[in-house]
């Protein structure tokens, strides 16, 4: 086997996917005959972490319309040739995070991407699906072909997370409280991420990544919860109507007074509407079963969450 190049980009304002990416790429890392460059990526304007309440909300407009923002000169050639390019981002109100959107609008990626394989990876509370589907439209604007996808998602519960996220983002803080369990993809997941890293490696040697097919089929990489399929399509509605109307307005102190309203508007609409949201799922699931089931294999592909048995 000739030696293979692979492109790895990240933003991660905490660690935990760059952490997810070094663990799931290790065997690639560790094999000699395959080179790994690490593209970190760097807006010009520094985000903070942690974040303010008000600074994170005044980034969701952009956010959910994946509005380009300057990055910091990259450290790889613009004219280098990669093998394969692994993307692992972190969702941004139910998009891919600014820093991610906005390298895949460069003329960088442009040609990094073009008619190259692309696995995305994904670190995040549990609702990757309208994020991965906006990464699915900027791959494929690069000319890119999207082979595999792998979610990582926290470990806790939908009500658990409510907490522990926001309180991770706002403070910083990563630690056990209460009774709640500690936010973020769990340790075990991380360590057990290995295994795809194996599968591509075993693919890139026996130039797999020529098909442009799925190399991580039967590893169950991803899973979609029918059960948040039908809020986040909900909520994602919400954010591109309220998105549209703060993205117009530009004096800084209007636009804070409608986020403050904002806030309180959305925390009382998942008190009200989330019960609402669930039994209406409970009472229509006997009618939208077929069509979820669908919809799950739709989001799923093109790795799959089959588990098949290694021999």
């Amino acid at each position: 086997m000739a030696g293979k190049k692979v492109l790895a980009v990240f933003y991660s304002q905490t660690g935990q996917l760059e952490e997810v990416l070094k663990y799931s790429i290790s065997p690639l890392i560790k094999d000699k005959l395959v080179s790994v460059t690490f593209l970190n990526l760097e807006p010009k304007t520094p985000f903070p972490f942690p974040w303010k309440v008000l600074d994170f909300l005044n980034v969701f407009p952009e956010s959910v319309y994946c509005d380009k923002i300057e990055l910091n000169e990259f450290n790889a050639e613009k004219s280098a040739e990669f093998d394969l390019v692994i993307i692992a981002y972190q969702v941004w109100f139910l998009s891919p995070s600014l820093p991610i959107s906005s390298f895949l609008q460069s003329d960088e990626a442009k040609i990094w991407l073009k008619n190259k394989p692309v696995i995305t990876i994904i670190a995040c509370r549990n609702m990757w699906l309208m994020a991965q589907e906006k990464m699915k439209k900027l791959i494929l604007k690069n000319s890119g072909v999207l082979c595999d996808n792998v979610a990582f998602v926290d470990g806790g519960n939908s009500y658990e997370t409510f907490i522990t996220t926001p309180r991770w983002l706002l403070t910083g803080s990563k630690e056990k409280f209460w009774f709640f369990s500690p936010p973020g993809v769990d340790k075990r997941k991380i360590a057990e991420s290995t295994k795809f890293g194996e599968a591509i490696k075993n693919a890139l040697r026996a130039d797999k990544e020529k098909e442009k097919k799925s190399l991580l089929k039967g590893l169950g990489a991803v899973h979609v919860d029918e059960k948040l399929m039908m809020s986040e399509k909900m909520g994602h509605r919400g954010f591109l109507i309220w998105g549209r109307l703060l993205r117009k307005i530009k004096n800084s102190k209007i636009r804070k007074a409608v986020l403050c309203f904002y806030l309180v508007f959305l925390i009382c609409m998942i008190i009200v509407g989330l019960p609402v949201i669930i039994i209406l799922r409970a009472l229509l699931y006997p009618l939208l079963k077929k069509s979820l089931k669908k919809q799950k294999a739709y989001y799923e592909e093109p790795s799959g969450s089959q588990i098949i048995a290694q021999g």
